[in-house]
Formats: C-alpha cells, sequence, structure tokens
C-alpha cells in the first residue's frame, strides 16, 4: 500500500464477491432445476472420498434459508478482505478454504458437512484478529464493526444445535486466526505532524513563536516578510512581424 493511497478500491471488491454468489446461487438452482441433491459432495470427516468436499462443500447448500444465511455475509466479508487486504485476499481465501476444509475433515462428526459457513468464520475471525495485530487505526475499527456485526456468530463454534456443523465453524475460526499470525501485509504508515517528530526544534516553529515561556501569547509578533515574488515574461517577436 502506497502511504498516500493506503486503500484504493480495486474491482476485485466488486468483482470476487458477485462471482461467489452467483457460484453458490447457480449450484443450488442446478440442484433444484435437476432434481438431484449434491449433499454426497460435502466433507466426510476422516473418509478418503470425503475429501473432495474440502473444495466443493462451500458452494453447496441444503436450503434456501442457508442459502440466504450465507449470501450477505460472505458478500460482505469478501468485500472487507479484497478492500483492506487486497495483495493477500486470494492467499488468504485459498489457504482459508483448503486449511478449514482439511480441519473439519479431521475434528467433525461423521456426517456430511456443506456450506460457505465455514469459510465465513474464516473471513470474519482472519479480518478481526488481523486488525488488531496491524495496530493501524482503520483496521481496528473494521474488526470492531466485524464484532458489533457478526460477534454473535462466536456462539455457534460450539455444539449448540445438532443440525449446525459447529465443527465447520470452529475450524474456520481457527484457521483464519492461525491465517492472521502467519500472513504478513503492508500496513500504511501512520502519518506524523512535524511536532510529533524527534528532530522537532519548538523554537524554529512559526506559531509557538508567538507564546512566550510562561505560554503567554504574544499579540504584536513580528512575522519575517517573504520575498516579494518576481515575474519575469520573454518576448518573442514572432517571423511575421
Amino acid at each position: 500500500m502506497k502511504p498516500s493511497e493506503p486503500f484504493k478500491i480495486p474491482i476485485s471488491v466488486v468483482l470476487v464477491p458477485l462471482v461467489a454468489m452467483l457460484c453458490i446461487w447457480s449450484v443450488y438452482w442446478y440442484e433444484v432445476a435437476a432434481g438431484v441433491n449434491l449433499n454426497d459432495y460435502g466433507i466426510y470427516p476422516r473418509k478418503m472420498w470425503g475429501l473432495r468436499g474440502v473444495a466443493l462443500s462451500p458452494f453447496i447448500h441444503g436450503s434456501v434459508e442457508h442459502l440466504y444465511n450465507n449470501t450477505i455475509p460472505l458478500a460482505i466479508l469478501l468485500a472487507f478482505l479484497f478492500y483492506f487486504y487486497e495483495k493477500v485476499a486470494l492467499k488468504v481465501l485459498v489457504y482459508g478454504v483448503l486449511l478449514s476444509g482439511l480441519l473439519t475433515w479431521t475434528i467433525g462428526r461423521p456426517s456430511y458437512h456443506i456450506g460457505a459457513s465455514g469459510v465465513i468464520y474464516v473471513l470474519a475471525s482472519f479480518i478481526f484478529f488481523k486488525g488488531i495485530l496491524a495496530k493501524y487505526f482503520r483496521l481496528v475499527a473494521l474488526s470492531l464493526v466485524i464484532v458489533f456485526i457478526y460477534g454473535s456468530m462466536i456462539w455457534y463454534i460450539f455444539p449448540v444445535r445438532e443440525e449446525i456443523s459447529w465443527e465447520g465453524h470452529l475450524a474456520g475460526f481457527i484457521t483464519g486466526l492461525i491465517l492472521a499470525f502467519l500472513i504478513k501485509t503492508e500496513v500504511p504508515e501512520v502519518r506524523k505532524y512535524d511536532w510529533e517528530r524527534d528532530d522537532f526544534k519548538e523554537e524554529d516553529d512559526p506559531f509557538l513563536q508567538h507564546f512566550d515561556e510562561n505560554g503567554n501569547f504574544i499579540e504584536n509578533k513580528e512575522i519575517p516578510e517573504e520575498p516579494p515574488i518576481q515575474i519575469k515574461y520573454h518576448f518573442k517577436k514572432s517571423e511575421e512581424d
């Protein structure tokens, strides 16, 4: 990131969430139109053939409600990721899908685990912890926004409902935390004013010169005049003259 333009809006902020939404809705539309059920392509823990779900399960959803509940958070968090962490966003997304899927395959119950909620937990966890670790005011503010909007998601990493893959949520949360520590990002330099610099001298500051040693304002402090601006013209005759 350049200090002058720390956050420039790339096309991926709109394109990636749009593509993600089209993919998950297209898969569900195909299931309904063709009358098929693709749940068997989800993650099935500790079975070799269940590993195919690591890459495929985020696109598969069991109902319209399940799909709708994942669509908006996925789009918002992807936009946040590609806006604030553009250079590492794709790496976070790919590693997040693979690692959270493998962890779900390792710790999950013997059932099909489907849906993009694991990826959502990866994104929310990464954005939150990375903002805190970066100690940059905009990213810390983003972390607080994540807590405000999606803070209640923390309860679903525990087995509160039997029909919810809490293992997938927990795997996504842990993966996001790990990636926040492992993946390095460039953070814009915090702007420092002249008076915050180590080499700042009070006696050379024009504003402070209007105050005496007791802090009293000197009303008639003479301000050194700047040299007059000189404008020079160069006259050149045209060939017609």
